[in-house]
């Protein structure tokens, strides 16, 4: 080779190279979609961080009235914005190296009484494949079944709920607060959970610090009824949340395995509103996107939902956007449906 011989730098990708979520992903890192926000953490941990305070101090101040319990629905509100906020510290949105994210999601964890390590595992294993009947947690028929293959296969309680899941699904919502609880003391029992025995110390402060306020402010008959109160609606709250998501929208099964765009994008519906809808729901309407790029700060999404949007329409692949209220209506139908065989069935429980 000559010594004049000039070697030039392989050219940049071109924008119609690479797989199609490549060329998504260089749209929206283009766009500036993937930088951290500091300030808006910075400012939202603190507003949470204030009524979470403020709420424990008006049932100091009010103490033995009824009152008391609005104030119970109050903190319950504030508990689904603290959970909403761990989940952004598990994704690294908050912070990019993961023990800063993973010290501030345990301790959001540890305030609303959630075991971080068993949570993010979980959540993780959903990501990775949404809405697979056989690989995605959030689909086990613990007490709800999600198809009509699991109905038919279902025993026990599945079995006995599931002919009228859908009527029953807003009454059970009321016991996730416990739910989220009892699950994250029995995957304290799982030897492969990283950090239990921290989980184990957090989620037990925890619960004896929660009970021992309330037993000093208040009578017991009020302190149950706050108690009562306040992890109902937290329940509700919580899966308010999480229902628009995915529900009633197709269930992938055995070697079902889209490409990584379509897998995300196909199982995922969001939800749209305005800049309250974003806060209510912490970002989680834009669930096409966040599932995507979840570690994408949550403010950003409305931004990136314009490129997926146009980006999905270019490669003829559905986006799906409902209301609110339609969401929900669409996810009760995909539970009514998913229970038909147990409503035409006398198979004995």
């Amino acid at each position: 080779m000559s010594s004049n011989t000039t070697v030039r730098p392989p050219p940049p990708p071109s924008e119609a190279s690479g797989s199609d979520f490549a060329r998504l992903s260089r749209k929206i890192t283009a766009a500036g979609l993937l930088g951290r926000r500091p300030g808006y953490y910075a400012l939202r941990t603190t507003a949470v961080a204030g009524l979470y305070v403020s709420g424990w101090a008006a049932v100091a101040l009010i103490g033995d009235s009824w009152w008391t319990l609005a104030v119970a629905a109050f903190l319950a509100v504030v508990f689904g914005q603290v959970a909403l906020l761990a989940h952004d510290a598990a994704h690294r949105q908050v912070f990019r190296r993961r023990r800063a994210s993973e010290v501030s999601g345990r301790i959001a964890g540890a305030g609303i009484g959630m075991g971080y390590g068993w949570w993010q595992d979980k959540h993780t294993r959903h990501h990775a494949n949404p809405n697979h009947e056989e690989l995605d947690p959030d689909l086990d028929p613990d007490l709800l079944v999600w198809s009509q293959d699991q109905a038919r296969a279902a025993k026990g309680l599945p079995r006995l709920i599931g002919r009228w899941q859908a009527f029953l699904f807003f009454p059970l919502l009321t016991l996730e607060g416990f739910n989220l609880h009892v699950s994250s003391v029995k995957a304290l029992a799982n030897r492969s959970l990283k950090h239990r025995t921290l989980d184990g110390v957090l989620l037990f402060a925890h619960f004896v610090l929660y009970l021992t306020v309330l037993l000093w402010l208040l009578p017991p008959g009020m302190a149950i009824a706050f108690l009562a109160v306040h992890q109902c609606v937290f329940g509700v709250y919580l899966g308010s949340l999480f229902a628009p998501n995915h529900k009633g929208m197709p269930i992938l099964t055995g070697e079902d395995r889209p490409d990584f765009l379509r897998r995300q994008v196909l199982t995922s519906r969001n939800v749209r509103g305005g800049r309250l809808t974003d806060i209510a729901l912490g970002g989680l309407n834009h669930q096409i996107e966040h599932h995507l790029f979840p570690s994408m700060p949550s403010p950003n999404l409305r931004r990136a939902r314009t490129i997926v949007r146009r980006h999905c329409q270019e490669l003829g692949v559905d986006y799906v956007e409902t209301g609110l209220i339609a969401s929900y209506r669409l996810a009760l139908a995909s539970l009514h449906r998913a229970g038909a065989p147990l409503r035409h069935t006398r198979v004995p429980i």
